[in-house]
C-alpha cells in the first residue's frame, strides 16, 4: 500500500478526509477499491482533481484504477483543464478504457460548446461516430442547425446517427417545434432501418414510435411499430418476447388495441406477457377505463402465478414483477388486494420493496390504516425503518406535517434496535435530513452526532470508510461543522485504523 495521500492532521479535522485516510489503511484490494469509488467521487464533486487522481492511482485493482482515472480525466475536461485530462488518459493502462476516456473527454468539450477541441479529440479516435453524434445534438440545441447537419454527415454508424436524430427530435418537441420533430424522426427512422443488429434495430424503432406518439403522429407511430414487429418476429433468442411485448404496448399507446392484441399473441414467455399486460393496465387506467385496467392486471397476475418452474427464465425478474403488480393494485385503489399479493412474493427484497411502495401509495390516498398494515407486514426492522421514513415523506407531500413527524419519530425509535450498523447509519442520516427540513436543526445535529458514533463501531473497514464519506455529504448539505467532541471520535477511528 502506498504512503498516505491524506495528512493525518486533515483526517482529524474533516469527515471526508478521515474517510479517505481510513480507506488508505484497508489491506484488502477489493475493500480498498470499493471505498475509493465512493471517496474519489466526492472529491470530484468538489473539483479537487489532484487529490482525486492521487487516490485513484493508489488503487491496486487495475480495472477500478483505470475507471476512476477516466472519471477524473472527464472532470478535468469539464472544468477546462484539458492538458491534465490528457495526461490522466495516458496513465490509463487498458487500451479500450483509454479510448473510452478519450471519447468522454470529447463529449465533455461538446457539452461545454468547445466544438473545435471536441473535433480535435474525435479525430484521434478509431471510432468517433458517437462523439460526432453528440456534437451534432449540442450544436442543434444551441440553434446551429446548419453545422449540426454538417456534423451528422461525418456519422456513418447507423446506431449513432439514429440516436442523434432522436435526441434532436426530442429537443424539437421540448421547444414545441412539432414539424421539425417529425422531420428529425423520419430521418431517425430511415437510419434505424440500416441498423444491422436486429435487437438494436427493434429497440430503436420502438423509441421512434413512442416519439411519434408524443408528436401526435399516431399513424406514423403505428407504421413504425409495425416495422418493429416484423423485425422482432425474425429474432431467434431470449430477447424476442420482451421486444414484442414492448411493441404490443406501443400499438396500444398509439390507439390500436387490435394490433396490440395480435402482437401480444406472438409472445410465448409468460413473464414478458405479464410485463405487457401491466403496461396495458396502466394505459387503461390513465384513459379512465378502470374496470378494464383491473381486469387486465388480474389477468397478468394469474398468468404470472400459473408459471411452472420449468418455464421460469429469471426468478429474480419474476418476483420483481410480482411486486410491481402488487403496487399497481394499490395505485388502482385496491390496497387490501395489493398487500395480499405482496405477501405472496417469496423473494424477501422484492416483497419488502412492494410493501414499502404500497404503504406510500395508500398514504397518498389517505388510506392510513392500509398504509400501516403494509408497513407492519415488513418483518425486517431495518427495512421497516426505511419504510416508515418513506411514509413520512408521503405525508409531507399531502401537507400532513404532524403525521409526517410522528412517523419520523417512530423510525428513530426503531433505529435503536437495528443491529446492522451500516443500515442504522443510513437511516440516521435520512432522519437528520428530514428533521432539518421540518425546522428542527437541533434534532438533526443530534442525529448526525449519533450517526458518527455509530460509524465508529462498524467493524468492516471498507464499510466504515464508505459510510463516513456518505455522512460527510449530510454535514455539508445541512451546513454543520464538526465540533471538538466529534473530532475526538475521528481521532479515535484513526488510531484504531493504524493498529
Amino acid at each position: 500500500m502506498a504512503e498516505h495521500q491524506i495528512p493525518i492532521e486533515q483526517a482529524q479535522e474533516n469527515l471526508l478526509a478521515c474517510a479517505a485516510f481510513l480507506a488508505e489503511n484497508i489491506k484488502s484490494s477489493d475493500g480498498h477499491a470499493e471505498a475509493m469509488k465512493e471517496i474519489v467521487a466526492r472529491y470530484l464533486e468538489k473539483a479537487d482533481v489532484d487529490r482525486s487522481a492521487e487516490l485513484a492511482n493508489s488503487v491496486d485493482d487495475p480495472f477500478t484504477r483505470d475507471r476512476l482515472l477516466m472519471r477524473v480525466a472527464e472532470k478535468c475536461a469539464a472544468i477546462g483543464d484539458d492538458e491534465y485530462a490528457l495526461q490522466l488518459v495516458e496513465a490509463i493502462e487498458d487500451a479500450s478504457t483509454q479510448m473510452q476516456a478519450r471519447e468522454h473527454l470529447a463529449i465533455q468539450k461538446s457539452i461545454k460548446g468547445d466544438y473545435q477541441k471536441a473535433f480535435e479529440i474525435a479525430e484521434s479516435l478509431s471510432h468517433a461516430d458517437f462523439v460526432y453524434a453528440d456534437i451534432a445534438v449540442h450544436q442543434a440545441e444551441s440553434g446551429d442547425e446548419t453545422n449540426a447537419s454538417n456534423t451528422l454527415e461525418k456519422v456513418d454508424f447507423p446506431n449513432a446517427k439514429t440516436s442523434a436524430f432522436q435526441n434532436i427530435a426530442l429537443l424539437n418537441l421540448r421547444n414545441n417545434e412539432t414539424a421539425k420533430a417529425v422531420q428529425s424522426l423520419e430521418k431517425a427512422l430511415a437510419s434505424a432501418e440500416e441498423i444491422e443488429f436486429t435487437e438494436e434495430k427493434v429497440r430503436a424503432l420502438n423509441d421512434i414510435g413512442s416519439y411519434f406518439i408524443e408528436a401526435n403522429q399516431k399513424d406514423k407511430a403505428i407504421e413504425t411499430f409495425d416495422k418493429a414487429k416484423v423485425s422482432a418476429e425474425s429474432i431467434d433468442g431470449v430477447h424476442r418476447d420482451s421486444l414484442l411485448a414492448n411493441v404490443a404496448l406501443g400499438f396500444l399507446q398509439a390507439g390500436t388495441l387490435d394490433l396490440a392484441d395480435r402482437t401480444l399473441d406472438l409472445v410465448t414467455d409468460n413473464t414478458q406477457m405479464t410485463v405487457a399486460l401491466v403496461g396495458f393496465a396502466r394505459e387503461f387506467w390513465q384513459r379512465g377505463e378502470r374496470e378494464e385496467a383491473l381486469e387486465t392486471l388480474e389477468e397478468g397476475y394469474a398468468i404470472l402465478k400459473s408459471q411452472r418452474d420449468s418455464e421460469i427464465r429469471d426468478s429474480r425478474a419474476r418476483f420483481g414483477l410480482w411486486g410491481t403488480i402488487a403496487v399497481e393494485f394499490a395505485r388502482f385503489e385496491k390496497g387490501e388486494r395489493a398487500i395480499e399479493i405482496a405477501q405472496e412474493v417469496l423473494d424477501e427484497n422484492s416483497q419488502i420493496s412492494a410493501l414499502s411502495q404500497i404503504a406510500q401509495v395508500c398514504t397518498l390516498q389517505n388510506k392510513d390504516d392500509l398504509a400501516r398494515q403494509a408497513v407492519a407486514s415488513i418483518g425486517d426492522d431495518a427495512q421497516k425503518m426505511f419504510a416508515l421514513i418513506a411514509v413520512s415523506d408521503a405525508h409531507n407531500k399531502i401537507e400532513k406535517k404532524d403525521e409526517a413527524l410522528n412517523f419520523l419519530r417512530e423510525a428513530e425509535t426503531l433505529s435503536e434496535t437495528v443491529p446492522q450498523l451500516a443500515s442504522r447509519s443510513a437511516a440516521l442520516s435520512e432522519l437528520a435530513k428530514r428533521f432539518h427540513a421540518s425546522g428542527d436543526a437541533k434534532k438533526a445535529r443530534q442525529l448526525l452526532r449519533e450517526n458518527l458514533e455509530t460509524i465508529s463501531g462498524i467493524r468492516d473497514k471498507s464499510s466504515r470508510a464508505v459510510t463516513l464519506a456518505q455522512l460527510s455529504d449530510f454535514y455539508e448539505q445541512l451546513g454543520f461543522e464538526i465540533n471538538e467532541a466529534e473530532k475526538e471520535i475521528l481521532k479515535a477511528m484513526i488510531q484504531k485504523a493504524e493498529w
